[in-house]
């Protein structure tokens, strides 16, 4: 009989399969193969399906009956949420700001490595680099629990991306968006980043959305 794994370790594993969806690793649809994951990852099937399940949770995995266990697949109506979501938690969160918190320079490596990366065109990257910075906006607020919460929320956000066709359209726009309201933070004045921040979320709403609908 086997043991049930610790919740230590079965925490640590959903980490890694989370950071493969928000690295683009893995992409909506995709089935996962419960024999070579374990392999990979060098654990025991048993602790990988309470992986599984743990994610199922989340909403990154889907279970379907006879066939496995698949990356899912975002609605329009939990984009939506997902936008509401970062809005309650990113904006007040750059809005109170200290401008020289130690997530700042978070901020300024992220902005800096999509920089350097659009040189590449290296456009998964650049979602990464984008996702870390605003994990780094969240991680202002000093609270672990929005921190844990925030990286579910931008693995779902991430699914959602990988629908996509057009990876530059999504994300170019954007890492000068960055840059300025990093800027605007680093000069002191966190209710304009956050002004900002409020505007960018918006039109980054409206053109994941609208692609979204092209492929529906």
């Amino acid at each position: 009989m086997s043991s049930a794994p610790s919740p230590s370790l079965t925490e640590e594993i959903a980490t890694r399969i989370r950071d493969h969806v928000t690295g683009g690793v893995l992409i909506p649809g995709q089935r996962l193969s419960e024999a070579r994951l374990a392999g990979d990852l060098d654990i025991s099937r048993n602790t990988l399906r309470e992986v599984f399940r743990l994610l199922t949770r989340e909403g990154l995995l889907r279970h379907e009956p006879n066939r496995g266990v698949f990356v899912a697949e975002p609605s329009m109506a939990s984009i939506l949420d997902i936008y509401r979501v970062r809005r309650l938690i990113e904006v007040p969160a750059l809005a109170q700001a200290w401008h020289r918190h130690a997530a700042v320079a978070r901020m300024r490596a992220a902005v800096e490595r999509a920089q350097n990366l659009r040189e590449l065109g290296d456009w998964r990257g650049i979602g990464s680099a984008n996702m870390e910075f605003h994990a780094a906006i969240v991680a202002l607020t000093d609270s672990p629990r929005l921190m844990g919460f925030f990286a579910q929320v931008s693995a779902e956000l991430r699914l959602a991306f990988g629908l996509l066709d057009s990876p530059e359209l999504l994300h170019e726009p954007y890492i000068d968006r960055n840059a300025d309201i990093l800027v605007r933070l680093e000069g002191g004045d966190p209710a304009g980043a956050a002004a900002m921040l409020d505007d960018y979320l918006g039109q980054s709403e409206r053109v994941v959305l609208q692609a979204f609908a092209r492929l529906a």
